[in-house]
């Protein structure tokens, strides 16, 4: 399924539940808008990396490596937090 189809399918099935509260709605928006954020923050670090990977093919030392793997770092604890909260929107802890 694509990322489009997804939302479109999950919108429909979201607005047929109305035992939903707006407080839900909100958040899963929030998550949603989030999880765009860290799509496009991948999809620099992706290109980033491919940068670095053609020119250590080269030989050539790139400039900004460590930013980057730092940036990496980010942004995979930032889907961590995200998936996590989706999982367990209440913040309890799961045994």
């Amino acid at each position: 399924m694509t990322l489009a189809g997804f939302l479109a399918h999950s919108t429909l099935a979201a607005a047929r539940d109305l035992n939903r509260t707006a407080a839900v709605i909100a958040t899963e928006q929030e998550v949603i808008t989030t999880l765009f954020a860290l799509r496009r923050q991948l999809g620099i670090a992706n290109n980033n990396l491919n940068q670095t990977a053609k020119a250590l093919h080269l030989g050539v030392a790139p400039e900004g490596l460590d930013d980057t793997i730092a940036a990496v770092l980010r942004t995979v604890e930032d889907i961590h937090q995200v998936t996590t909260r989706m999982i367990n929107p209440e913040g309890t802890r799961t045994a």
